[in-house]
């Protein structure tokens, strides 16, 4: 009963379809509290559709998907937001010229004076650096235009905001992607310590390897739809993944060929 207290996410044999193109097939996963996984796989595996039948953006074909325990049929993005999952994408969405407590709040602003009452800028302010501090969010100033901020800071303040909203479930799409080593290690930095908080289950789509050892506890490969390697990642290698992915590459190649 204490594991599957602690279960946030469990699909079972999902698949999805668009028309005659079948992108998942019978998909199945489960992740913990605390926990964070790495989702590999090439462009077009399917990592992106599972990630967003997780957040109501897809309805899958069929399977079931269950939400701490509990059988759910996401209807939207916001009804997954509703159910305690979020998404950080690689566009972000943030507003670049407004500043990082703004930001934090986004069509979600306190305000003072009722429903038609002004912004509350002094409780955004101080909440904002409250949280920021929490997860480690090393910014000049929450009062920053976030414009002026680098890729790795923009990055970290999007997940923070995600945190914020109390998700059970947070989905990290390419969270490091076209960043140097010094931005890359800023938002793993983040991560870790979430994952050491233990307060939700983690999703990160990947392809830097090095880097999903260093913050995952378990690693799941997506080939043509269908999850094929599932391990933790101390059970396994960089080598290891690096020879299945090599491995697939020379097989769609040879069949290419043959046909």
């Amino acid at each position: 009963m204490a594991e599957q207290s602690r279960e946030v996410l469990r699909a079972e044999h999902i698949s999805k379809s668009f028309g005659q193109v079948t992108a998942l097939k019978d998909i199945s996963m489960h992740l913990n509290r605390g926990e964070v996984l790495g989702l590999l796989g090439d462009n077009g595996a399917g990592k992106s559709t599972l990630m967003k039948i997780f957040t109501g953006f897809h309805q899958p074909t069929s399977g079931k998907l269950f939400l701490n325990g509990r059988e759910v049929t996401l209807k939207s993005v916001a009804h997954g937001r509703q159910m305690g999952v979020e998404c950080v994408y690689q566009d972000l969405a943030l507003v670049n010229e407004i500043n990082v407590y703004r930001n934090m709040f986004l069509q979600r602003e306190p305000t003072r004076g009722g429903f038609l009452g002004i912004l509350n800028d002094r409780a955004m302010r101080k909440a904002a650096s409250e949280h920021l501090g929490r997860i480690g969010v090393n910014i000049p100033s929450v009062d920053a235009e976030v414009s002026k901020l680098s890729g790795g800071q923009r990055q970290a303040i999007a997940v923070a905001r995600s945190v914020y909203q109390k998700s059970d479930l947070l989905l990290l799409d390419e969270p490091t992607a076209a960043m140097g080593a010094k931005e890359s290690a800023q938002i793993l930095d983040v991560i870790q310590r979430l994952r050491e908080q233990g307060d939700m289950a983690i999703i990160i789509i990947a392809h830097n390897y090095a880097q999903v050892f260093d913050v995952c506890d378990r690693v799941n490969l997506v080939e043509g739809g269908k999850i094929v390697f599932d391990k933790p990642t101390a059970e396994t290698s960089v080598q290891e993944l690096t020879d299945l992915v090599v491995n697939e590459y020379r097989m769609a190649r040879a069949s290419v060929h043959e046909a």
